[in-house]
């Protein structure tokens, strides 16, 4: 089994510590992440949250709980490596926001530095992969929270994983353990940690596949030479940046990219949108 080591290599996540400009792509999934857990906060009367890695989307590190601080909720945020701990924190204090940051060793996910029964919701969004031992970070979800835990993981069953995996970006795939995209094998690990599953679906369902990239670096790696659609999407018109929506530099950003939502909003079984869809996710309650 490979050593998962991918996202440790600083290219991957240092540019977005400065450079907000994330594609349409990871804007999109932010939003439509961002309306579930507003949803779930909402119904289950969240006042405390851990999100445990705070990795696992592309993009910038760090700010996909930042709707449940403005929501009026406290946000636990867990680290691995105090550099990047510490730019997270400089993001939120750009938006007026100062979460929890807890920084432990990369070797520390099954012992996380929290009380048992402390929050309300401990989740996570698609770094299990990335983890030494995934499978005593989701034992500690369930420790330390004391009602819910939502974890979601890329989808394997669509087009852009395998796009992906087959010719698109072959190097990363050695570097992460992808036992982790099964959910079942997640259901299993939380059912054994003392978890009852209420719920599981597809999120993020937009109107193109999920590469993980730019759309021009997609075209290049693809072979696809084209001035018209190079410049389609690249330059100052092509800049999509959730934090410039979030610092109010882009009022108007959410209802530009929402416009793609039609799939993620029609009322189909989620079953049929697995197709499409790039993230899977299940909902359990801690049972004690």
């Amino acid at each position: 089994m490979p050593q998962p080591t991918g996202y440790a290599q600083r290219h991957i996540w240092e540019p977005y510590l400065n450079n907000y400009d994330e594609g349409l792509g990871l804007v999109y999934e932010r939003f439509i992440l961002n309306d579930f857990l507003l949803d779930l906060k909402q119904q289950a009367d969240l006042r405390t949250v851990l999100e445990a890695p705070i990795y696992g989307m592309a993009g910038v590190t760090g700010i996909n709980s930042i709707p449940l601080a403005r929501a009026g909720c406290r946000v636990i945020l867990v680290d691995d490596m105090a550099e990047r701990a510490e730019a997270v924190r400089r993001i939120w204090n750009e938006l007026q926001a100062h979460p929890d940051i807890l920084t432990i060793d990369p070797d520390q996910w099954g012992a996380l530095p929290l009380p048992d029964n402390s929050v309300d919701l401990a989740w996570n969004w698609a770094a299990l992969w990335y983890l030494p031992d995934a499978a005593a970070l989701l034992r500690e979800l369930a420790r330390v929270s004391r009602h819910l835990v939502f974890v979601a993981m890329p989808n394997n069953l669509q087009v852009g994983y395998w796009l992906r995996k087959l010719i698109l970006d072959r190097e990363f795939f050695p570097t992460v353990d992808e036992r982790w995209v099964n959910l079942g094998r997640i259901r299993r690990t939380l059912e054994g940690a003392g978890v009852r599953i209420l719920t599981t679906g597809v999120l993020d369902v937009p109107p193109w596949p999920d590469t993980v990239m730019p759309a021009g670096e997609v075209l290049k790696r693809l072979g696809i030479r084209s001035k018209r659609l190079e410049r389609q999407f690249t330059g100052e018109n092509w800049s999509w940046s959730t934090m410039a929506y979030y610092t109010g530099r882009q009022p108007d950003l959410r209802d530009r990219v929402m416009r793609y939502a039609w799939l993620d909003r029609a009322r189909l079984p989620w079953q049929l949108k697995a197709i499409w869809a790039h993230h899977r996710w299940l909902l359990g309650e801690v049972q004690r």
